[in-house]
């Protein structure tokens, strides 16, 4: 069975910064490439970050290039996203999905057979 754990969210004032991660079991991770979307409420899943299998390859969205890094260990199963510089406007549920598409234009495409945990709430406070 395919758990993906994600954790590292809390609250933080605007400029700060926080370090998410994500957790495999189940699964190979170096099999797939992997993203970070998220959701705040009342609005639109948004595709954050996304890195092919072999981590060469990264996408951003607009609304957070320059500021969020995202990284991959896949001898751990491991994803993180490193996000300075937050702005209010960051304040949503963050999740990391597995078995996803990376794309330029959209970030990512997630697909029915993707994975993704619970998600980790990232508050900013002004």
């Amino acid at each position: 069975q395919v758990q993906v754990v994600e954790s590292g969210g809390g609250l933080v004032q605007a400029g700060g910064s926080l370090r998410l991660s994500c957790t495999a079991s189940g699964l190979r991770s170096g099999g797939y490439a992997w993203g970070w979307f998220r959701q705040a409420p009342g609005k639109e899943r948004e595709g954050v970050s996304c890195i092919s299998r072999s981590g060469w390859s990264t996408t951003y969205a607009d609304s957070v290039k320059g500021r969020f890094t995202i990284t991959r260990d896949n001898a751990k199963n491991t994803l993180f996203l490193q996000m300075n510089s937050l702005k209010p406007e960051d304040t949503a549920m963050y999740y990391c999905a597995a078995n996803v598409a990376c794309d330029a234009t959209v970030v990512l495409t997630i697909f029915s057979n993707s994975y993704w945990g619970q998600g980790t709430q990232v508050t900013v406070s002004s």
